[in-house]
């Protein structure tokens, strides 16, 4: 590679790594990235396509059952001799050739209650994957926030920077015209170094929280990620919304997916048990076959030679056709095991669903519980906040005249920030209240298909 070519390749490079850098993502973009690249959901799919070749076999064990067999066998020494049907001192070889069929007339519905039954499995596994997407989604959505959150308190810290920088460089002129003393210097310099401090802590928690969404997102050779949307705005949706919670458990429990899941599965338990009892009844069967067999002692009797292969397999074909019933009588009381421990799991399995209603109602009384305090709790801050940024106003302005000292003044800056700081906070809390509350609705909160 000549060097226009090695600089026109580094330009390349470099224009791709811009663009790339330059991008911004929004939450539905992290969302779609991290449900197509997440590694985790393949093991949840592949259990869902295991699933599904199941239910397409149980069909497929309707068909006849057909079978071919074929066998060359060398007979010496004392053996019968298939012409005679005499035992005698011979040696001979034989083909043996055999196509055999069975077919299930009835056996206690254990087939057709196995299709159901796997068929409800794969149900299962197809809510259960849409189960998982969905908690890839809410953990995305957490780690958005979160990057939201971090950079808000970078800029609650940077605004305290900059006073802190301004009243120091008033400290410093005060100092040199003697209206101050040195000591005023220092502690306005120690306040702006705790506030730098402040900056590069938050910048660090902003780089975790990056890492933390490159993470779930599985975003490959990526070392930073920009998001849309880094100042959170609350509007008066996100405060009033629903809050019924036997409303919204009765939608939710409809569509879901783990709620839905563990219902196919109980209903799966109830086939499977349905089955189980199958084995209890008499079993009939209808036999069909074709054999036919060579050997190459085979005379005719009139020439003395050996009888063509093709007329051996014709004259000692034989066909037949029948019925089979099988009666289970003992069988070391297996069957009637079977269906004891089936009983079981199919009230496990209901078990387990009535579990998963009781947990999704628990949760949403907590959201919604939430939701109250959280709507007080923002009032309340938000009040405190205006508050404290008068009072911070009023101190700043008594600093300036003399009135106050430096440290009176770090407090009252202090509680500005930390007003700030818990508004903030209950502003994610609540976003991220109405969002979980919203899904449990049925609201498009994310783009994920249903359909599998």
């Amino acid at each position: 590679m000549n060097n226009k070519n090695k600089i026109v390749f580094f330009i390349l490079i470099l224009v791709m790594n811009i663009t790339s850098a330059q991008k911004t993502w929004s939450l539905n973009e992290c969302i779609t990235y991290a449900l197509n690249n997440n590694l985790q959901l393949n093991e949840f799919k592949y259990n869902q396509d295991a699933n599904k070749e199941t239910y397409k076999q149980s069909i497929r064990n309707l068909l006849p059952n057909i079978s071919a067999s074929s066998s060359y066998i060398k007979n010496f020494g004392r053996s019968e001799n298939p012409n005679t049907n005499l035992f005698e001192n011979t040696e001979f070889v034989s083909n043996n050739y055999n196509l055999e069929a069975g077919l299930d007339l009835f056996r206690g519905f254990q087939k057709m209650n196995t299709i159901r039954a796997s068929k409800l499995l794969h149900d299962a596994s197809k809510e259960e994957t849409l189960h998982q997407k969905y908690l890839l989604a809410f953990r995305v959505m957490s780690a958005f926030y979160d990057i939201q959150f971090m950079e808000g308190l970078h800029n609650i810290s940077k605004e305290q920077e900059q006073v802190s920088k301004d009243n120091y460089d008033l400290v410093n002129r005060q100092v040199g015209l003697g209206q101050k003393a040195k000591a005023d210097l220092y502690e306005a310099q120690s306040a702006l170094l705790a506030d730098q401090l402040l900056v590069t802590q938050n910048l660090n928690n902003i780089t975790a929280a990056k890492l933390a969404l490159i993470q779930e997102m599985n975003l490959q050779e990526a070392t930073t990620i920009d998001i849309q949307s880094s100042l959170i705005e609350l509007n008066e949706d996100d405060v009033t919304y629903d809050r019924d919670k036997n409303s919204i458990f009765n939608k939710a429990k409809s569509f879901i997916p783990i709620i839905k899941a563990q219902e196919f599965r109980a209903k799966a338990a109830q086939r499977e048990l349905a089955a189980a009892k199958g084995g209890l009844y008499p079993s009939l069967s209808l036999l069909a076959g074709y054999g036919s067999r060579y050997v190459d002692n085979g005379l005719d009797s009139d020439t003395g030679e050996v009888i063509p292969f093709n007329t051996q397999i014709k004259d000692n074909a034989a066909q037949f056709v029948g019925f089979a019933i099988n009666i289970p009588i003992s069988n070391g009381w297996s069957n009637h095991s079977r269906v004891k421990q089936q009983k079981v799991a199919t009230m496990r399995a209901k078990n387990n669903y009535n579990i998963q209603e009781q947990e999704l109602y628990q949760l949403i009384q907590e959201l919604v519980q939430e939701a109250n305090a959280l709507e007080t709790e923002y009032q309340q801050s938000s009040q405190k906040m205006e508050s404290q940024i008068l009072t911070f106003e009023i101190a700043q302005k008594r600093y300036e005249k003399g009135l106050i000292s430096a440290i009176e003044l770090n407090q009252s800056k202090n509680l500005l920030a930390n007003s700030k700081n818990e508004n903030l906070q209950v502003q994610l809390r609540l976003k991220v209240n109405k969002s979980t509350l919203d899904f449990y609705q049925g609201l498009p909160v994310f783009n994920i298909n249903r359909a599998q």
